[in-house]
């Protein structure tokens, strides 16, 4: 039997500083995210010319609906001076997936 996993994909664009954003994240977010229920991976993506991404991985949909919107408070609350606002949100069922 398959196990569903779901992702949320943020896109930020004008990211002002990219390290500064990324050090928060992994020092005050990652935590954060990865002690919610049904947390399974979390990823924070510099995609080059001002622009970042996370993708955050739960078991069940309503987890991940839970942790984006935790995701959007703490985002605005602590990082709106160095990350742009989220232009794009997407959440679904994970449907291939291989880890190690």
């Amino acid at each position: 039997m398959k196990r569903n996993m779901f992702a949320t994909a943020r896109r930020y664009e004008g990211v002002k500083d990219p390290e500064a954003a990324a050090k928060k994240v992994d020092e005050v977010f990652v935590p954060l995210i990865s002690s919610l229920p049904g947390f399974v991976e979390y990823f924070w993506i510099d995609l080059g010319d001002g622009a970042m991404m996370s993708l955050t991985i739960f078991k069940s949909l309503s987890e991940a609906i839970n942790a984006n919107e935790k995701a959007r408070l703490w985002v605005k609350d602590r990082l709106g001076s160095v990350l742009g606002p989220s232009v794009r949100i997407e959440a679904g069922t994970i449907v291939a997936y291989k880890g190690k």
